[in-house]
């Protein structure tokens, strides 16, 4: 059997003279997590939306489970699940209601309180959705998205608005998933959540793929290396660590070295040396990993926020 679940060619979508979504070609894999990462107007939801057969494509090729969707729209959505950006249910429905009233709409579904025990919500089985905090209610929406026991769930910025521990709970939800063999297509402009639960991940700027791989691997070739970080020592202190390593910049109460790529220990230990044979006094020396932040400004010059839409 075909590893690939879908295969994106050369992918276009253009609203007049605008381009939205810009000849992007991509493959997923069955079964894992794959993050589409950007900010708001990256081009995310429109290509999710082209994916789900609820937008056309100006030019390119999809194949989602097999099937074209120019051709096969209807087979698509018979086996894919989804949860919307800013998706709501009925307040006034319970948990248990407001699933299975989902669940009615396909001619074959899931058992409601098998997806019930699956997402962790059993104990909220009789509470009315209007009650249920903001991480519970996403939750609520990932369940409805498994109603119809698709092959492959689409969710589309699902922790956008919500507290930390919310966050978690969603991210949670989705490691179910994927422990349950759905392959998971995720847009999200978070880069902790692509990085703690991706597989895969295509970062998305300004309608163009500009880099993909797994978390590690992008910070590995885009990151910009590992930092160090020595933070409250003495201005004689200071001056001995610049005179040492000169790559040291002052920020602020802090001494900041980009490690050199395969060399950072020499840099460490030089610094180390110093301050304990200078007998100087410093609050905090660390190394700072590179992030998937910093391959996005690396990668674009920008910092990555929320904008637009």
């Amino acid at each position: 059997m075909e590893d690939d679940v879908i295969k994106v060619k050369s992918l276009v979508k253009k609203y007049g003279n605008f381009t939205a979504v810009d000849n992007i070609s991509f493959n997923i894999k069955k079964g894992e997590i794959f993050a589409f990462l950007g900010p708001n107007g990256a081009g995310k939801t429109t290509t999710v939306e082209m994916l789900e057969c609820l937008r056309r494509a100006t030019s390119g090729s999809v194949d989602v489970l097999g099937f074209d969707i120019k051709k096969d729209d209807f087979k698509i959505k018979q086996r894919i699940g989804v949860l919307p950006q800013d998706f709501s249910a009925f307040e006034w429905l319970t948990v248990y209601e407001n699933i299975d009233y989902f669940a009615q709409m396909y001619p074959k579904h899931r058992d409601v309180d098998i997806i019930i025990k699956t997402l962790d919500l059993k104990d909220k089985r009789d509470i009315l959705f209007r009650d249920l905090s903001g991480g519970l209610k996403q939750r609520v929406g990932v369940a409805i998205s498994l109603v119809n026991d698709p092959d492959m769930v689409f969710l589309d910025e699902p922790s956008t608005g919500l507290d930390p521990k919310a966050r978690r709970d969603v991210w949670d939800a989705i490691k179910e998933l994927k422990k349950e063999g759905k392959t998971v297509f995720l847009t999200t402009h978070y880069m902790d959540e692509a990085y703690h639960l991706a597989d895969q991940i295509c970062v998305l700027h300004k309608g163009q793929i500009i880099a993909e791989g797994t978390p590690e691997d992008l910070i590995n070739r885009y990151g910009g290396g590992n930092t160090l970080i020595i933070r409250g020592c003495s201005q004689e202190a200071r001056d001995e660590l610049i005179n040492a390593i000169p790559d040291f910049k002052n920020e602020g109460s802090s001494l900041m070295a980009r490690l050199p790529e395969g060399d950072g220990v020499t840099s460490i230990s030089v610094a180390a040396s110093i301050i304990n044979e200078g007998n100087f006094a410093c609050e905090e020396i660390y190394v700072k990993k590179s992030t998937l932040e910093d391959v996005f400004l690396n990668l674009t010059g920008e910092k990555l926020v929320q904008g637009g839409k």
